[in-house]
Parts: C-alpha cells; structure tokens; sequence
C-alpha cells in the first residue's frame, strides 16, 4: 500500500482544547473511587504530584514503578520514581561520591540516565550502549563521584518511560559555595503529558507526520496572502510549501490536541507557586523535562537574568524571554516586588502552555497572558542564507531531487572559517541521501543571534545562542586537530530522522580518540528545531569565526543553520549522541560514540 493510501489516525478531537488547562488537582483520584479502589487490590499508591520531595546524602534509594495519576479528568497509569511526578530532586555535593540504589518494580525494564553529568560510561544510563538496563525485580547501583556543578536532571533512558513521568532534578552544590546569591531557590521543571499510550502517539506520527498539527494553512490566510503578497505571489507560496512536502506551521510533532503542558507536575489549573517577600533576590532553575516540547519562558513584568546554562555559570544577561528544548536547563534570577507574577511557558506551536505563580502567599494569581501568534517559518528556517536573492527555491539552498550519494563527509580537512562549507561537502549535499532524507540545504545560515521562529521582532528581549558566555572559558584552551561534520536529516512524510540519512541501526559508530580535541559541525537540513545532547563530554559552542561562547551539554539547532562546537572526550567507553526530541531519538536520529 502506497503511503498515500494508508488510513489515517482517528480525527483530533478538538474538545480537547478545553482540556489545555487540566484539573486544579492533577494528581488526586478523589472523584474516582472504583479506580481508587482497583489500586488499592493492586498495592498501588496514589501519584504525588507537585513540588518534587528533596532527596541528599552519599545513599539514596530510588523505587521505579507505576501509579494512578489524573491531570485532565481521566485517570492513566503514570512511570513514577518513588511515587512522585516529578521524581525526587536529587541535592548532592560536588567532589563527593554518590551511591544511588535504583531498583525496578516494573513489568518491562528500565533505566535511570543523568543528564550532562560527567561520569564513568557504565554509570551513564542507557541500554544497548552502556549497560544492559535495569531488568523487572532487580536493583542497579550507580556509583560515581561529582566532578560538577549546577542545575542538571534525571530521566528514563528506556522506551517512552521519560513522557510517562519518569524525570526529576539533579542539583549539585558547589565545593567552595554558592557565587549566584539568591534568597529563594527554585526548581521549577516543565514537561509534557499524554494519556494516550505515546506508542500510539508514535504510530500516528508514523502514518502521518502533521496528525497532531491544528495549526494548519485556511482559506482566510490564503486571502491575508493575497491581499499583501497578490493572487500569484500567495498561489506561489502555496505551491513552494507543497513542493516542500512541509506545513509551514510544523512547528513541533505534538500540540495542546494531545499534550498537557506541567509546570513541576501541575497542569495549568494547578497553578504551581513559589513565595518570595518582597525585595528578595530568587532563584529559578528552570529544567525542561519535556518529551517532545519547546517551551518559550517569561515573566511578564519581571525581567530575568540569566546566570546559568546547562548547569554552567554564564556573564549575566537581562532578558524578557528566552526558549529552551528538552534537556536544556538556564537558571535565572528575578527579584519580584509585587504581590503576583505569572511564569507562563507557552509551546512553542503555540497551542497551549503550561503555568505557574510567584507570590507572597498562597492563592494569589496575576494575569495569564493569551498565546502568542502563530508564525510561519520563514525563508531562513528553508534555505539558510539569503545572500542569494533572485533565486528561486531549489537555487537557494534546499535540494528536493533524488540522486546518488557522492561520498562520505563525516571527516574532513579543516578551515580558518570553521564553518566554511568544502566544495566536495557542497557537492555531496546536492545529492539525494536516500528515502531516509526529502531536503537537503546548501546554504546553511551560521548566526547564533537568531531566537527562532515565533520569537522574532515581538517587542520583547529574547535570548539567543549569542548572548550566552561561560564565565572562565574554555576548560580545555587546546586548538582541535580534527573535524566531524554530520547533517541532521529526516523525511517528514515518512517520519524518519537521521544523521546523514542514515537511521540507527543503519550507521556505525562514531570514533574518537580518549584525550583528542575535536571540532564537530552539525548542519540541520531539516525544518525542524532539534536539542541536540552528546553524553559523557562538553560541548564547547564556537561562533563562525571560531570563538568559544559557552559550554553545553545539549544545544539546540534550528532549521537551515550549520553550528560548530569543540569537545573533548574526557572518558573511554560507549556513549549515545541524539536528538532529545524524544520521538526523533526512537525514530532514528541517534548515533553511538565510542572512545578509544
């Protein structure tokens, strides 16, 4: 059966929408005591919900199962760590040695990976790569010495167990003390639920890419275009969007039709809420724990200063907004001085939002802000560089014919721009990968003062990639002697993501030598956004000219741009490298490192 003719999923439901905001108490089961009660003859407890129990010390315990949770009005079977959505914040000290006993009460098997955490590979946490998993009934016991610092977090490296609930924080304390002064801190950790079975999710996308996408092109914005752009000028968008076999509003796999947006496991309704007294200075560490969502964060109001990068102390920098993917943490700290303040995180498909309330007391609220806008994605997020006006489409960067591939640039020779793009490079991206890959861009964009789609020219100071400045440097000041490039690829139609249009499973691992300095460049020939996280090393993020801005562990790259970073393998062993959009990971953009 051609793609074409497969039947698709059920139609959304778009009573969902009155759902966006949840239940004001997402984890109680009160109102249902028949499933309270089945739970109950099944040993089952209730899901805690809310600001996550702080756990510390050399021993912790942690218990993988499942329980009852409800956040829109029906009651799902949540993956818990210890029986709280969040998992418990982990509150641990740097230099000291951590001894954590998981143990699993799972039918299937699971994993717990610590996020940016510098460790030893067999602590790492992923199945296949590191170590074999965490089989039903028994205990693993990770044991590793903080060699860090700052905001990180922990989740599920198995299956679809993070988007179930199995995630929580990782805050490690400084040696020498705090530098960031604050007189409250916060961990404030946004994620996304569904209470379909995400497999199911995955299927859907499978069978049709936009399924979940109610943003779609109408009829009274094809009469907007006509009115700005003439009848040719908006029939000639139309037509460019479906050569591209691209919506133009496929901002992001999921939206508000399935998803419900947490704020520390509480639905919009919840209305999660930190105190603060006025004149304080508080902290807020915000972790996207999200499985498939980026989210857009201010305060409206209250400026932020961004203190912290991925758990990395960065120059502060004042800003009204900043996004972030998952795996990416920033904190920031605002000093509030009237009664309430909204935290809204909107989506960045703009279909709903998560929340949440500073205030001085319980039970106060302040205006919640309406979403913004839909954006199309522009020319930039199809083609890159638009230094070649006059051109049409296919000439400005974006290949959509089919062809043979002409040679294999994983490696090559190294260049004073280090983001110049070799002749024999160009020549392989304007061949065809294979059915894995339908675009390819020739002209990549290479600035990191972008804050994407949505977010540009709205009146507010966004962060971007650009502003960002480890305080320090560079750990590692050595120039590389080596160059990776790999391009992040992917077919819409058929839902597949890849590097260089090879899924995993289809691509061997990538070598690097224990101690090396090494450049790696990633082009995204895609029109999505992808949270790129490489484990068990820094990414040291360069701009085009070569120059170290800030190190990360996961950094997120747009549609059409080409970002380059320096790392250095600081461990031997097996790691995994992805995307941590969690269905482009389990649809193929995954590769396994192995240091040698």
């Amino acid at each position: 059966m051609k793609k074409s003719e497969q039947p698709l999923p059920s139609p959304i439901n778009v009573n969902r929408r009155r759902f966006v905001q949840g239940l004001a108490a997402g984890g109680v089961l009160a109102a249902f005591p028949a499933v309270l009660q089945a739970a109950s003859r099944a040993g089952a407890t209730l899901t805690h919900t809310g600001t996550a129990p702080v756990l510390s010390g050399n021993q912790i315990e942690l218990v993988i199962a499942e329980s009852p949770v409800n956040f829109t009005g029906e009651v799902r079977m949540a993956t818990t760590i210890n029986g709280s959505i969040p998992a418990p914040t982990l509150r641990l000290r740097e230099g000291e040695e951590v001894t954590i006993r998981v143990t699993n009460h799972l039918a299937v098997a699971t994993s717990i990976h610590w996020h940016g955490i510098i460790l030893p590979y067999q602590m790492d946490g992923v199945p296949g790569i590191s170590f074999d998993g965490i089989a039903p009934g028994e205990t693993f016991e990770y044991r590793f010495t903080l060699q860090q610092s700052g905001t990180y977090w922990y989740h599920s490296h198995s299956g679809f167990q993070e988007i179930t609930g199995m995630y929580g924080a990782l805050i490690v304390e400084p040696r020498d003390g705090e530098t960031i002064r604050a007189d409250r801190d916060y961990v404030v950790q946004l994620s996304d639920w569904t209470d379909e079975d995400p497999m199911r999710v995955f299927s859907k996308l499978k069978v049709q890419s936009d399924v979940y996408n109610f943003n779609q092109p109408t009829v009274p914005g094809f009469m907007r275009d006509v009115s700005t752009l003439g009848l040719a000028g908006a029939l000639n968008k139309r037509r460019m969007w479906n050569q591209m076999r691209m919506n133009p509003t496929d901002l992001g796999d999921l939206s508000a039709s399935t998803l419900t947006y947490l704020m520390n496991g509480q639905t919009p309704a919840g209305n999660w809420t930190g105190l603060f007294s006025p004149g304080e200075r508080v902290r807020l560490r915000f972790i996207n724990a999200a499985g498939n969502s980026f989210y857009d964060i201010r305060i409206p109001g209250l400026k932020m200063t961004v203190v912290q990068a991925d758990g990395q102390n960065v120059e502060p920098v004042s800003v009204d907004e900043f996004r972030f993917g998952p795996g990416e943490t920033y904190d920031v700290v605002v000093e509030p001085e009237n009664d309430a303040y909204t935290i809204f995180s909107q989506s960045m498909e703009r279909t709903g939002y998560a929340r949440g309330t500073l205030a001085v007391r319980h039970g106060l609220t302040a205006p919640t802000p309406a979403l913004d806008a839909v954006e199309w994605l522009a020319m930039r997020d199809m083609m890159g560089s638009m230094d070649h006006a006059g051109m049409n489409h296919n000439d400005m960067g974006m290949d959509m014919d089919h062809g043979e591939m002409a040679m294999d640039h994983s490696q090559h020779v190294m260049h004073s721009n280090p983001l110049a793009i070799p002749s024999s490079s160009v020549n392989h991206a304007r061949s065809e990968y294979g059915p894995s890959v339908d675009m390819l861009v020739h002209t990549p964009r290479t600035n990191l003062d972008d804050p994407g789609v949505g977010l540009r020219q709205n009146g507010r100071r966004v962060l971007t990639l650009a502003d960002l400045k480890t305080i320090g440097g560079p750990v590692d000041q050595r120039l590389p002697t080596r160059e990776i490039e790999l391009h992040l690829t992917g077919n819409m139609e058929r839902y597949s993501w890849s590097f260089d249009g090879l899924e995993f499973g289809q691509s061997t691992p990538i070598s690097m030598k224990h101690g090396e300095r090494i450049r790696v460049i990633l082009q995204n020939d895609t029109m999505m956004t992808h949270p790129m996280h490489l484990h068990g090393m820094w990414s040291d993020l360069e701009n085009d000219q070569g120059d170290f801005l800030v190190r990360r562990h996961t950094i997120p790259v747009q549609p059409a741009q080409r970002i380059s970073f320096l790392t250095t393998p600081h461990d031997l062993g097996r790691w995994a490298w992805h995307c941590h959009l969690l269905f482009h990971m389990d649809a193929g953009m995954f590769r396994e490192v192995v240091v040698s």
